[in-house]
């Protein structure tokens, strides 16, 4: 199992500590994914419209967001 398989199992915990930690754990990880495919996307010459389209959020959310790394 991954990384990832194994935080989404834990964050179905009945124990709440382990489940939040998890979810939180999970958090962490998305953000680093997303912010990795948005880097990936823009060496490619995506445009902010384009990533914003494929991320479901408005070009000015992802820009404000990505636009300084």
């Amino acid at each position: 199992m991954t990384v990832a398989t194994n935080l989404a199992t834990a964050a179905g915990d009945r124990d709440p500590r382990s489940g939040l930690r998890a979810v939180s754990a999970l958090r962490r990880l998305l953000e680093q994914l997303e912010a990795m495919q948005v880097a990936n996307a823009r060496d490619q010459g995506w445009s902010w419209q384009e990533i914003a389209t494929e991320l479901g959020v408005s070009r000015q959310a992802v820009h404000k967001k990505h636009a300084k790394r």
